[in-house]
């Protein structure tokens, strides 16, 4: 070891080798590293390094890949270990990936080890392309989630990382698309803690991620990517964040073009490195060098920058013997495994919600049908499986293709695709609604029928990636698009005509509204976008080859109308936590095939401020059948819904049980989860009367109705004076 670099020195610290590596290199090649396509310098053996890499639910854009179910259907599990799990096989995928293209001498796009994912943004807004993206509305959910996915892609060693996590987009972003890159979100202190960062702040602090991506946006008046109190007082000073900062693709040429900040490309550069911002993804920082030359820049900052990013290349065993690092020898026989594509169906299986099942037609006798019609866009459709930052699947099973696989031989499948997903038309010769009397045709010939509609990833996403009349990726409204809406009505209408039962499966990434058509539909599955082997999972669903669990990860309304202006980024009015009014289907909602009992409820009457509280409950599976629960614990604290909160999830636990057993189930409340912020932002614990429920949904009079099933519900006083605590 005494004759190696010390950059090539394993044991020594990260920080030791990454400055050693830096002051070997001059500052044009230190300058070249700050880039998202980093060149070689082989004097250094510092390979060229592109840094894009996206693993938001499997490797994407990188050729074949396990594809699993995407983010939001993730976050309706409600389950950390699920997120593990999978994030595990992803980063298991992107390891041998890694260096199998690295063999080949394949350092493209896409083929690294920095996975700019999670996207830990809060779907505030339905209307939000990118939501899908997101683990969905609650900063708590958010969070738990995100800290499991970031522990499987990163790993547990001691010395190397699996691969680099990034926490983005930071922050206070979730749209419109089309305004990104000249929006102001102007928010208050208290919703930027209460709402906006928590997710961030237990990433950094609590999961150790390594990057975080700032985003497009403004945010109270300055750009994300330079904004001072975001990355300087919060990431940097109050939260000690010690790895490096990115920013999302070309958002530093919004400073002159936009935000007018800057007026030159050479003085948004020196703001972004000056602000903290190490690595660019797109082009400005390639003016670094003029930018030194005019003064406008310092070699320190540039210096600082440098050494960041390549602490973690080395953290992902770069410049090391590949027999040190454990994860150089993951076998490229993980890509697109038996075992990786069982994870993916098992995990399309937790992801689907049921929300309605009139008079329990689902699950379906399979015995008992000799036609089933399946009709609609999404019924055949690939793309809808995949959601967006996809991978390519090796064997996609369609809605189409899983029911006809999930049925005996002699069953007979009648197809119609029933209409475009948005034109009025499939056949540009034809007329408006050619598909429709083809879909009411079989409607009218089947035992019952399954009609699949939504939205893909083309028309609900990020700007520049879907094109469509919603705005940029954006949805105008909740509902339908207008040739769907005829198809469903039609569909309605010759459904009861025939008295053919009529089971509506939606796939999409976001809240769907049915207007008037939604009391006459049998049965409603959300199906989110679930990944490569989602419609094998739905045909499982539909004929009860086991009981639903997942839950809504956002609110459903009943239209745009219930919600404030989309540009407003006050929590007012917005999500469970601030709704008042009623939702169509509520956060934390969704059915099974059995029933569960909830009794017994446990904690204690009164605690001291700053104490932990277990609370305990037995849950039981009252049904006819085998099944999980997903047990969810609120909070309401001294004068909810008074500017408070009017619940807050605070814990959950999936409870698998047979019919007829019983299971107790425990919770630790910590002084952090009986907090409140305040106006100002800060964090205190009150003293008062506190509301603690259990039950299998938030307790709410919307899933109280829907469900016909109430929760648990007991008070606990908080003793003592007011406590201020951390952020």
């Amino acid at each position: 070891m005494k004759d190696l670099p010390a950059y090539k020195n394993p044991e020594l610290a990260v920080t030791e080798r990454a400055k050693d590596l830096v002051s070997r290199m001059s500052i044009e090649e230190a300058m070249s590293q700050l880039r998202h396509e980093s060149p070689a310098i082989p004097r250094l053996e510092v390979q060229e390094y592109n840094w894009w890499n996206e693993a938001l639910h499997g490797i994407a854009r990188a050729g074949t890949a396990t594809v699993f179910p995407q983010a939001i259907a993730l976050a309706s599990s409600f389950d950390p270990e699920l997120l593990f799990t999978v994030g595990t096989a992803i980063s298991d995928e992107g390891r041998a990936k890694y260096h199998q293209a690295d063999k080949e001498g394949d350092h493209d796009i896409y083929k690294g080890l920095t996975f700019w994912s999670p996207n830990i943004n809060i779907f505030r807004d339905p209307r939000w392309g990118r939501g899908h993206e997101t683990y969905g509305e609650d900063p708590w959910l958010t969070s738990r989630l995100g800290i499991a996915f970031v522990h499987a892609l990163q790993g547990d060693h001691p010395k190397y990382m699996k691969a680099a996590a990034c926490a983005k987009h930071f922050a206070v972003h979730s749209g419109p698309e089309n305004l990104r890159h000249s929006f102001d979100a102007v928010v208050s202190e208290k919703d930027l803690r209460e709402t906006y960062l928590p997710a961030f702040r237990d990433l950094v602090k609590d999961a150790g991620v390594e990057a975080v991506m700032g985003a497009y946006n403004s945010v109270n008046g300055e750009p994300a990517c330079a904004n001072t109190v975001l990355l300087e007082k919060i990431l940097r000073t109050e939260w000690k964040f010690k790895g490096h900062v990115v920013t999302d693709c070309w958002a530093i040429k919004d400073f002159h073009e936009h935000y007018k900040v800057t007026k030159t490309p050479l003085e948004s550069v020196a703001l972004a490195l000056e602000r903290g911002v190490d690595l660019n993804c797109g082009s400005c920082y390639y003016k670094l060098g003029e930018a030194l030359a005019a003064g406008l820049i310092k070699e320190e900052w540039v210096r600082r920058s440098a050494e960041r990013v390549m602490a973690t290349r080395i953290k992902l065993g770069m410049f090391d013997p590949k027999e040190n690092n454990p994860y150089a020898n993951i076998p490229y026989s993980v890509v697109d495994s038996k075992e990786h594509s069982a994870l993916s169906l098992e995990t399309a299986r937790r992801t689907l919600v049921l929300l309605k099942n009139d008079k329990n037609l689902l699950p379906l006798d399979r015995s008992k049908i000799t036609t089933i019609a399946v009709i609609g866009p999404n019924a055949d459709s690939v793309e809808v499986l995949k959601g967006n930052y996809s991978g390519t699947p090796s064997d996609p099973i369609t809605v189409l293709r899983g029911i006809r696989l999930a049925v005996p031989t002699e069953t007979r499948v009648l197809y119609s695709e029933g209409s475009h997903l948005f034109k009025d038309r499939v056949e540009a010769l034809g007329r408006a609604e050619d598909r429709i009397p083809e879909a009411v045709s079989v409607i009218k010939a089947a035992d019952v029928a399954v009609l699949c509609l939504g939205l893909d990833p083309n028309i609900e996403g990020e700007e520049g990636d879907a094109s469509n009349e919603y705005g940029a990726g954006d949805k105008q409204g909740l509902g339908l698009p207008e040739c769907q809406k005829k198809l469903l009505d039609a569909a309605v209408l010759a459904a009861e005509k025939s008295k053919t039962p009529l089971i509506i499966v939606t796939l999409a990434g976001s809240a769907i509204a049915f207007g008037e058509a939604e009391k006459n539909i049998d049965a409603i599955i959300h199906a989110w976008y679930p990944g490569a082997q989602g419609g094998t999972a739905i045909a499982e669903l539909l004929f009860g080859d086991y009981s639903p669990s997942a839950r809504l990860p956002l609110t459903f309304y009943h239209s745009d109308a219930d919600l404030p202006e989309f540009t407003d980024y006050s929590m007012k009015g917005r999500t469970y936590r601030y709704f008042t009014g009623k939702a169509l289907y509520p956060f934390g909602y969704g059915l099974s095939y059995t029933t569960f009992s909830y009794s017994g409820l446990e904690l204690p009457k009164t605690v001291q401020a700053g104490e932990s509280i277990t609370v305990t409950a037995r849950v039981k599976n009252t049904g006819t059948r085998s099944g999980a629960e997903i047990s969810q614990l609120y909070v309401s604290v001294p004068d909810a819904g008074k500017g408070y909160p009017i619940r807050e999830l605070r814990g959950v636990q999936r409870v698998e049980l047979k019919k007829g057993k019983e299971q107790k189930i425990s919770f630790t409340l910590t002084p952090r989860d009986l907090s409140s912020i305040m106006e100002d932002g800060s964090r205190v614990l009150r003293p008062g009367t506190y509301t603690i429920t259990v039950g299998g949904h938030q307790g709410d009079e919307r899933s109280n109705a829907l469900t016909g099933t109430n929760v648990l519900t007991a008070e606990i006083t908080v003793q003592g004076d007011s406590v201020a605590m951390e952020y």
